[in-house]
């Protein structure tokens, strides 16, 4: 074969291969783009959104609630740190007794708050000074407040798992020494479980709801765009609750009440999702 026929099949051949990679990269570049546009469409771009609540319903098992233990003293403090520390160890002690564990009792507050003596110094006025009764004249120049004894409070938190005990926990802290009893609430320890069971229920409300939608609306569902959730708080129905207002700041021992009955009720979790389609 003459050389120059060589040459020409030899160039007809890069040709062809170079009109080859040329279609083959066109068509590459066009699935790209159209991968690329697909993907980075905006979700408000032939889509639409759905959204379905899931709820759960539980039974509490924490009775949660807080006690504070007031001592109002003369100007020695440290009597009246050491009254104060005396009976909220003693509540504690007994509510350890009671089978709470150390864990599940957490001193929220520690307080120590001077008390004043204010002086009237109207020249228009007597002052009653003291709590005595006596009448004192206003004097040439007022004094400056006066501290005439210190009160001070510890708040003590604490949750009980066991329901049984919970009465008899909320009256005895009383009768060892709390001077009030408030805040009692009932929760659940984990409530991983009972916010998954209602999850699942909201998606399961949501997918159907899309497909609705789209037999409807004559349409086909395409990918999945967005999901997101909100609304995780639990709900209570139901919820007793028990405070004692016992102020006997003199120190003076609390009788013994009869124990209350409480009520846990039931709790509802609810978790609202909201999903975005593609619209094909």
């Amino acid at each position: 074969m003459p050389p120059e026929s060589m040459n020409s099949q030899v160039k007809n051949g890069v040709g062809y291969a170079l009109v080859f990679a040329l279609v083959v990269a066109g068509i590459a570049s066009l699935w790209y783009v159209r991968a690329y546009s697909r993907a980075t469409e905006p979700a408000s771009f032939r889509s639409f959104s759905v959204s379905a609540d899931g709820k759960a319903i539980v039974i509490p098992d924490i009775a949660a609630f807080t006690f504070e233990v007031i001592t109002e003293g003369g100007k020695n403090l440290a009597d009246s740190q050491t009254t104060n520390t005396k009976k909220t160890n003693d509540a504690i002690a007994f509510v350890k007794s009671k089978g709470v564990e150390a864990k599940d009792i957490k001193t929220q507050n520690y307080n120590v708050e001077p008390r004043y003596q204010y002086f009237n110094c109207s020249a228009s006025a007597p002052v009653y000074y003291g709590g005595s009764g006596a009448v004192i004249p206003p004097p040439s120049s007022c004094p400056p407040p006066e501290i005439v004894g210190y009160t001070v409070r510890q708040i003590v938190s604490v949750k009980v798992r066991d329901f049984a005990a919970v009465g008899d926990i909320l009256s005895g802290v009383v009768s060892n020494g709390a001077n009030s009893v408030s805040q009692l609430s009932f929760t659940v320890d984990d409530p991983t479980a009972v916010e998954n069971e209602a999850r699942a229920q909201a998606l399961e409300k949501a997918k159907a709801k899309a497909k609705a939608m789209a037999d409807a609306g004559d349409f086909k569902l395409g990918r999945l765009l967005n999901i997101s959730e909100g609304g995780a708080d639990p709900y209570y129905y139901d919820k007793r609750s028990y405070a004692v207002e016992g102020y006997g700041m003199g120190g003076d021992a609390v009788p013994a009440v009869p124990s209350p009955t409480v009520e846990a009720g039931s709790q509802e979790f609810q978790i609202t999702m909201m999903l975005t389609y593609e619209i094909r």
